[in-house]
């Protein structure tokens, strides 16, 4: 017997799985389409893209939510009718009470998400992102540390006294110091950008701003293994052939396109691999590897590696993330405690075929 869940759980189970917040800024991601509450989710239904054939398979499935990875609604629609095939799916999963839920890049750029999935068709490596994530909130309050000194007690009585009227003021800390054999108070604190404009202007007026004081930026910090695309090294270099049955075997394909980079054989050896899920242009470009691993790319992108001696393999969009939603199915299953029955899509499928 499973416990059941709401949608409003259930989303934000799957927020916490991948926080939206890493998802691009250009991106639509999250609850795209929510029935009327209460909205109880049995099953969870996994497609990489969202077309009427596979709306139809979750109609039959009797699913509550499809987790589509591409969001079906990107551009916004100006009116839900029988028109034209992204409005169609709306009019279908409201009639039948599905929620759609997308999350695309921000399963790009969690440690466990789509492009580890697609490191493992290189064999053993270790992978770092290419374009790594930053955190969404700094570490301290404030997003700008000032440090300044006071010679005398009067001076640093005064200041602080006005910072005190001062708003989005953080972490004031006052330590004595040396200045050219002077005892001094040096003052530190933390702040917003508009706080930060105010004290100067305070230094100023009580000549305390000269070449000891100190404005850093705060940086928000890196997020470890979390961002765009991965560098692999390979732990044993191999053949660029080994490589690419490596990559037919993982996403179970029959054939890829390769294009040789310049001076390069298919015995060549593959040692650094740059790879991106989907279409992987913008994040691999000036990359140095001896391979790039892709969807689809630019025909120039492509000229451009061959020139520089990188070899790319194309294996088409969705045939880079689809082997994905198998191990998703597992992973959320453990990650919803058992309570959702998950099942993968059958008709989700590469439109292209050869």
């Amino acid at each position: 017997s499973r416990s059941l869940m709401n949608l409003g759980e259930l989303v934000s189970a799957l927020n916490n799985f991948a926080s939206l917040s890493l998802a691009e800024s250009w991106d639509n991601v999250g609850l795209l389409v929510e029935p009327s509450p209460p909205h109880i989710v049995k099953t969870l239904f996994l497609t990489n893209d969202l077309t009427e054939e596979v709306m139809e398979e979750a109609v039959q499935k009797k699913a509550d939510l499809i987790l589509s990875y591409h969001p079906p609604i990107f551009t916004p629609l100006k009116r839900v009718t029988w028109k034209t095939w992204k409005e169609r799916l709306v009019v279908r999963a409201l009639e039948h009470r599905i929620g759609i839920y997308s999350p695309h890049t921000a399963y790009d750029a969690i440690p466990h998400g789509i492009n580890n999935w697609l490191t493992k068709g290189l064999g053993a490596c270790n992978s770092v992102p290419l374009h790594p994530s930053t955190s969404p909130s700094y570490p301290t309050e404030g997003t700008h540390r000032i440090e300044f000194c006071a010679d005398t007690a009067e001076h640093l009585e005064t200041v602080l006294s006005k910072t005190k009227d001062i708003q989005e003021i953080f972490c004031l800390t006052t330590f004595p110091v040396r200045v050219e054999d002077k005892e001094q108070t040096r003052v530190s604190l933390n702040c917003s950008q508009k706080a930060l404009l105010e004290v100067v202007a305070l230094l100023s007026q009580n000549s305390l701003l000269d070449h000891k004081t100190e404005i850093l930026i705060l940086q928000k910090p890196l997020l470890p293994h979390t961002g765009m695309g991965r560098l692999c090294t390979l732990s044993k270099p191999a053949s660029l052939s080994d490589i690419i049955e490596r990559i037919k075997s993982h996403l179970k394909l029959p054939h890829v396109r390769l294009a040789l980079g310049t001076g390069k054989t298919l015995d060549s050896p593959v040692k650094k691999a740059a790879l991106c899920a989907g279409s992987g242009s913008s994040v691999l470009k000036g990359t140095e590897a001896d391979l790039y691993l892709t969807g689809e790319m630019s025909h120039h992108d492509i000229l451009d590696a061959v020139a520089n001696g990188i070899s790319v393999i194309l294996c088409e969009h969705s045939n880079t993330e689809r082997g994905f939603l198998s191990e998703l199915g597992d992973m959320l299953t453990v990650q919803l405690q058992n309570k959702i029955n998950v099942i993968v899509s059958e008709k989700d499928r590469d439109p292209l075929q050869v």
